[in-house]
Order: C-alpha cells, then structure tokens, then sequence
C-alpha cells in the first residue's frame, strides 16, 4: 500500500510512478500551506525513498508516522527513517555526468538510459552500495549520489 500512502501524503499523484523514476513532492498543512517539499523515487514495486528539506526530516517523519498509525491503520506500509544511515551528496555542472562515469561502477549514464528524473541502485569504487539519482534544481545536469553512511 505503499503508492497509496505517498498518494495520499503528498499534494501530487504518486499511484502511477513507474519503478526507476523520481517525482518532486509537496506535503501541505491541513490549511493548505506547504508543509515540507522533497523528492520520491521507487527504488523497486513497493520501496519508495523520500527526502525533505533537511531541517524537517524528523518532523516530517513523525507527521508520516501518525498518518501510517492514526490516520489509515487499513494501509499496510512500513516507515523506515534512513536520514542518518545514508550520506547523500550532489554533483552538478556540465562535467557531472563524465565525473560521475568515473566513479559509477558499469552503469550506463547516457541521457537515454539514465534520464532526468531516473534513479537506480548501483555500485560505486568497486563494489560500494549506492543509490543514484538524475535531479536537478538548478537547470543543470545534476546528480544526487548516496552510500552508507559508513563509506560517507
């Protein structure tokens, strides 16, 4: 239930985001104010990770916490904060994707096979787990790249 969750706690449709893409979000108050904005990629059919601004990532998370307890028990979901298990780091500019490809390890970063708003897990250095993701906010070409925290 995990599409319909996110459907409901964003502002924007989440029920129909393929397996290996990211959406922008925005959480709103009951007022209608925004909440909180960040991203949502499906990683696979039911996991899904969510980011925040940074300064609301517990909040945010205690809010999505209460819905799951308190607002719809019906849904079978399970929240997992990762806020401190994952280093996350963005490399932006038109020589992202050739830095990237350098440390990315067999993944093709093609505009084709990689394009805006895609996201994956991969390997980095060798062997390293990690997740990427082609966003931008800044009308370049951009990536966000996390690993364990442990090799942050």
């Amino acid at each position: 239930d995990a599409a319909e969750f996110l459907n409901r706690v964003y502002s924007n449709p989440f029920l129909k985001l393929p397996v290996g893409k990211v959406r922008y979000g925005l959480m709103l108050r009951e007022d209608g104010i925004v909440y909180d904005d960040g991203t949502c990629a499906r990683l696979a059919e039911t996991h899904y990770v969510m980011t925040t601004t940074t300064a609301n990532a517990g909040t945010v998370f205690r809010k999505l916490e209460f819905a799951r307890q308190c607002l719809w028990p019906d849904l079978d979901v399970h929240l997992i904060s990762t806020t401190d298990g994952w280093a996350q780091f963005a490399v932006a500019g038109p020589n992202s994707r050739a830095l990237l490809s350098k440390v990315v390890d067999s993944m093709d970063l093609s505009n084709e096979a990689f394009p805006f708003m895609a996201c994956g897990e991969c390997t980095v250095f060798g062997g390293t787990p990690a997740r990427l993701f082609r966003i931008s906010f800044s009308g370049e070409l951009a990536y966000e790249i996390a690993v364990p925290a442990r090799y942050g």
